[in-house]
């Protein structure tokens, strides 16, 4: 079992940057896919990014390539979303997820546990 605590949500304008962390506990940090996903108010649930277990693949919804960036440090048990040129749609609360079965899992499903969530909104 795992438990997930993120952290660096705020309040940012339009074209800034956040870093948002996830602390996982436990020792096999390592043998999880983690994720990050997003939900705004009366939206569901989105994928924002994914890593796998090694943090040699990953994964990128289409409305923030190339502006986001997931990484991971298995020493630390962390996992960070770097967020650039942020955007007010980007509004939401951000979670993390671990999944336990997958080397990279995009799908809200297919993860077991997760965080209590980080608020990010972004004023124009």
């Amino acid at each position: 079992q795992v438990q997930l605590v993120e952290s660096g949500g705020g309040l940012v304008q339009a074209g800034g940057s956040l870093r948002l962390s996830c602390a996982a506990s436990g020792r096999t940090f390592s043998r999880y896919a983690m994720g990050w996903f997003r939900q705004a108010p009366g939206k569901e649930r989105e994928v924002v990014a994914a890593i796998s277990r090694s943090g040699g693949g990953t994964y990128y919804a289409d409305s923030v390539k190339g502006r986001f960036t997931i990484s991971r440090d298995n020493v630390k048990n962390t996992v960070y979303l770097e967020m650039n040129s942020l955007k007010p749609e980007d509004t939401a609360v951000y979670y993390c997820a671990a999944d336990p079965d997958q080397n990279i899992a995009t799908k809200s499903w297919q993860y077991e546990y997760w965080g209590q969530g980080t608020q990010v909104t972004v004023s124009s």
